[in-house]
């Protein structure tokens, strides 16, 4: 039970990062790539400051661990990123999750395949239920407008963000881990943040507020609270967890951008759950 509401809380921050994203974009608030680099600063800020005044505390080290580690963590950190905030000068909130998690599971399962992570039945029938209940939230004649570039580039995000995860894998020091990833990708954004400065930053306080929020909050907590769940879900399980975050978006959608409810979102929704819950069973003595 821990372990399923902690999974709910990481999903919900997940969530909630494709709302923040599109309320800052969608209306102008922001531009795409300047939420970017200030959702990456934030998240960097805040992450630093928790490790050294941890390790003031006694309670854990500066250390950025193995670099081939940190590498990997901080190009995939970035291709998520960027590709997830200029996907959302397009996509909905609902629909941008849908493409992002659907190729994370799929970029998980191939990881936990390629790995010999054995995969139970359950697992595979869970996430099959879970993606027809996403299909049949998105089918045509729904109205949701996609555009394919931008829906290449959350795809493309959607990689970045399942090769993330992998990289948790043995994680030992999830807060560590998810501060030193940050920090290294820091460092181009820095740059980017620079080349933005020199044109002049697009945004406004909202935009601004947003983005930060987004970086300070949903991003730095939730990502080093799914590295500390993840060596416990697996990456089969996790991937398939990660399906409802785009039910969880769509009815956030629904709450601050005014998406109307449909029949269709509420049977969809209990597809995606169910599956979840089905492929989260402790596996049989």
């Amino acid at each position: 039970m821990r372990l399923f509401l902690l999974t709910a809380l990481t999903m919900t921050a997940f969530a909630a990062n494709s709302v923040l994203n599109r309320l800052g974009v969608g209306p102008g608030h922001i531009g795409t790539l300047d939420f970017a680099v200030v959702r990456l600063l934030a998240g960097a800020t805040v992450l630093g400051m928790l490790i050294v005044l941890r390790a003031r505390a006694g309670r854990g080290g500066l250390a950025p661990g193995a670099p081939g580690r940190r590498i990997v963590g901080a190009g995939s950190l970035l291709v998520y990123l960027f590709g997830f905030s200029l996907a959302y000068g397009a996509l909905d909130a609902g629909v941008g999750a849908l493409i992002l998690f659907g190729t994370v599971q799929i970029t998980m399962f191939a990881g936990a395949l390629t790995l010999r992570e054995a995969v139970p039945a359950r697992r595979w029938i869970g996430a099959a239920l879970a993606f027809a209940g996403l299909l049949w939230l998105f089918a045509p004649g729904t109205g949701a407008a996609l555009s394919p570039v931008h829906a290449a580039l959350m795809a493309v995000a959607g990689a970045g963000w399942g090769v993330y995860s992998l990289s948790a894998r043995g994680s030992v020091d999830p807060l560590g881990a998810t501060a030193w990833n940050f920090l290294f990708a820091a460092v181009p954004g820095l740059l980017a943040g620079a080349a933005l400065a020199l044109r002049g930053v697009d945004a406004d306080g909202t935009g601004l507020g947003l983005a930060i929020l987004s970086g300070a909050v949903t991003s730095a907590m939730g990502y080093a609270l799914w590295y500390a769940i993840l060596p416990a879900l697996g990456a089969a399980r996790a991937a398939v967890s990660q399906l409802s975050a785009p039910v969880i978006a769509a009815f956030g959608g629904l709450v601050l951008i005014g998406e109307p409810v449909t029949a269709r979102l509420a049977v969809s929704a209990l597809m995606v759950l169910g599956g979840v819950a089905f492929a989260s069973l402790p596996r049989r003595r």
